[in-house]
C-alpha cells in the first residue's frame, strides 16, 4: 500500500511538472511558431507601390519570420480576429539587425521600425455614433473594408524616448508602445508579455472594442531606409 501510494505521488509530480513546462493553463487563441504563413495575409497601404517582405527562415530544426524593408511598407495581418477580453495576453520573442537612423516616433517623417507587432481593433458599427458612422462608411467605400476602431503599435523605437506610450504623429486613433529602443540588443532575442487590456486602457483612458486582429510590420517608407528583423513566435491567450 505505501509503496503504491509513493508511485502515485510521484507520478503527480511527474505530471505537474510537464503541465508547467508546457505552459498547460492557458487557453490558446494563437501560437504562431511560424512554420509557415498559411494563416496570413498580406495588407498593402494606398499609394505606397513599394512593399515590405515577409519569409519563413528554416535553420537546423527552427523556423522564424524574417521581415525585411527597403523603402518600403506592408504588413501582414492573421486572418482570424479574437476576443481581447478573452484572450488579453500577448507574448511574442523578436530580434532585430538595425534600426533606421532617420527613425523618430514623434515625426510623421520618422514613423518607421524595423519592427512592430499590432493589435488592430475592430469596428462595431452597432455601438458607432452618427457622425462616426459616416466616417467609417466613406471609409469602406474608398477602401473596400471598415479601417480598424483603434490600435495598439508595440514597436522598436530607433531611439530613446520619454515615455513608454506615446501618440502616432498621424492619427490619434493609435497608440505606440515601446518595448525597445535604440541599438543596445541589436541582434539579441528578447522576449516579451504584455496584457492587452491593461494597455488599452492606460493608452486610451477607456474599454476597448471586444475584437481584435494581429498584424505584424517593417516598414521604411518614410526614412527610405532598410532593415530586417526576425519573429520567433507570436502568442494570444487567457488564463
Amino acid at each position: 500500500m505505501f509503496r503504491k501510494l509513493c508511485l502515485v505521488i510521484v507520478l503527480l509530480i511527474l505530471i505537474s511538472a510537464y503541465a508547467a513546462a508546457s505552459g498547460s493553463g492557458r487557453n490558446f487563441f494563437l501560437n504562431e511558431q511560424f512554420a509557415s504563413l498559411a494563416d496570413w495575409k498580406p495588407f498593402y497601404f494606398p499609394e505606397i507601390k513599394e512593399h515590405s517582405r515577409y519569409a519563413v527562415i528554416r535553420e537546423n530544426g527552427a523556423s522564424w519570420l524574417q521581415t525585411s524593408s527597403l523603402a518600403s511598407a506592408s504588413a501582414i495581418v492573421y486572418q482570424q480576429s479574437f476576443d481581447v477580453y478573452r484572450f488579453s495576453h500577448l507574448k511574442w520573442r523578436w530580434r532585430v539587425d538595425n534600426i533606421y537612423k532617420k527613425g523618430n516616433a514623434e515625426k510623421k517623417s520618422g514613423d518607421d521600425y524595423p519592427i512592430r507587432i499590432y493589435v488592430m481593433f475592430e469596428y462595431n458599427p452597432q455601438s458607432a455614433g452618427f457622425f462616426e458612422k459616416i466616417k467609417y462608411n466613406t471609409a469602406r467605400l474608398l477602401y473596400g473594408s471598415y479601417p480598424p476602431h483603434s490600435s495598439l503599435n508595440y514597436i522598436w523605437a530607433n531611439r530613446k524616448q520619454p515615455q513608454r506610450i506615446m501618440d502616432n504623429p498621424y492619427t490619434d486613433r493609435t497608440r505606440m508602445i515601446i518595448m525597445e529602443a535604440g541599438r543596445k540588443n541589436l541582434g539579441k532575442w528578447r522576449e516579451y508579455e504584455v496584457d492587452i487590456l491593461n494597455d488599452y486602457r492606460q493608452a486610451f483612458g477607456e474599454e476597448p472594442p471586444a475584437r481584435a486582429r494581429i498584424a505584424i510590420m517593417n516598414d521604411s517608407d518614410n526614412t527610405g531606409e532598410a532593415g530586417k528583423s526576425q519573429v520567433d513566435y507570436i502568442q494570444v491567450y487567457g488564463e
